[in-house]
């Protein structure tokens, strides 16, 4: 049995006995579940904790809201009377009032494991409020469903974002738990952190490499609906800064891409000539589909499904990132003037393409517009900054 976190708070008095007395705050979204599918705001308030507020993340501590830079208000919980405030709404800092209400903040939220999933900097910023409030942190620790594997190139200075706390690659094989301890020796915070590690989590075991056999998967943004998902996240959330569909406003979406006026079948078989290498670990379909909502709505698309899944995946060989530049590039070489970079504000960000914000800097796009680039130009980039990564972040796996 995998124990998370709030499990083991919940479970273990001792851990609980410093909380006693204490002010105590939940930063939690739908996802913030104990392994009997009770909500962690409902079970910490059971067991005698003095819960005097709650905040939410991005899409709210309810999970209604579907698309970015779509805020939630602050609100006042109806069961518990105790305020919730939103990091996702006028601020998405903690302000001093909000952090007036607490002594410790719990934080339990469950994470994708990719640097542009914005409950990474939602932590970033809970940390240095808390450090220059003189607060304490807990993260109630959770799984990294994508496991230890590492992609991308790392975040360029200057490019900070809502979706780029700092200089980690695209899928960082951390748990949450694990990249407060990054953030605090990365940024030299002086805060009071503490993590409630989980207990039986195996992130290199099969058939999940990350997410337990025994634990229901629950949405923690309205988009993340499964654990292919979650797998091929790394890559297809750099759809949201090209023209083609993510598969928005369908029922399986960042598991897909497409648009009304490209060849899926030729794109596949572009991305299988020019690195066949980087298609390995899943199995890609050719599939049609029109969203009810989104980009190309109420258009039919032609477009490729990832299956990461089943006998099709390969937790070692599977590379999403990469696959999705792939993609890119296959698009790029057949369409040669396809308007595939969608400019528009992005997380807060006016002045730059969201697909630079989205992987740090412009290495990416410049690869895919430059007809004399290959497949390996880069992996040579990528693979240096993963190494690096990995070595940066060796001391601090605390699972096996």
């Amino acid at each position: 049995m995998t124990l998370f976190g709030i499990d083991r708070l919940l479970s273990q008095p001792d851990l609980r006995r410093p909380l006693e007395g204490k002010r105590v705050a939940l930063l939690a979204h739908p996802a913030s579940l104990t392994q009997d599918l009770t909500h962690s705001l409902d079970a910490l308030t059971a067991a005698g904790l003095r819960l005097s507020a709650a905040f939410g993340p991005q899409h709210g501590l309810k999970g209604d809201k579907q698309d970015n830079m779509r805020e939630t208000a602050d609100e006042v919980d109806a069961r518990l009377g105790i305020p919730v405030f939103s990091l996702y709404g006028e601020v998405r800092r903690p302000s001093g009032q909000s952090m007036s209400t607490f002594d410790t903040v719990l934080i339990d939220l469950q994470d994708l494991g990719c640097r542009i999933y914005t409950f990474v900097t939602t932590l970033l910023y809970v940390l240095e409020a808390a450090a220059e409030h003189g607060k304490s942190v807990w993260v109630l620790d959770r799984p990294n469903p994508a496991g230890r594997p590492v992609e991308g190139t790392l975040l360029q200075p200057g490019w900070e974002s809502f979706v780029g706390a700092g200089p980690m690659v695209m899928r960082h094989g951390l748990t949450m738990g694990e990249m407060g301890r990054w953030f605090i020796r990365h940024f030299n915070l002086d805060v009071d952190y503490r993590l409630i590690e989980m207990e039986g989590w195996r992130p290199d075991e099969g058939p999940g490499f990350g997410w337990p056999e025994d634990r229901v998967w629950i949405n923690p943004s309205p988009n993340a609906a499964n654990l292919n998902m979650a797998r091929a996240y790394a890559g297809t959330v750099m759809l949201e800064g090209a023209t083609l569909s993510e598969g928005r406003g369908t029922t399986r979406p960042l598991e897909l891409f497409g648009a009304p006026d490209i060849d899926a079948r030729a794109v596949l078989t572009e991305m299988e000539r020019l690195a066949p290498e980087w298609l390995q670990g899943c199995k890609l379909r050719e599939v049609h589909f029109e969203p009810t909502f989104h980009k190309h709505v109420h258009q039919l698309c032609a477009g490729l499904m990832i299956h990461a899944e089943g006998r099709f995946y390969d937790h070692a060989a599977f590379r999403p990132w990469r696959l999705q530049a792939l993609a890119f590039k296959a698009i790029r070489r057949l369409y040669p003037d396809y308007p595939l970079w969608r400019d528009f504000p992005y997380e807060y960000e006016f002045d730059k393409l969201a697909i630079d914000v989205i992987n740090g800097g412009p290495s990416l796009r410049e690869w895919v517009d430059d007809a004399a680039a290959e497949p390996g130009d880069l992996e040579g980039l990528a693979g240096a900054d993963e190494a690096e990564w990995r070595e940066e972040v060796r001391a601090l796996l605390l699972y096996p």
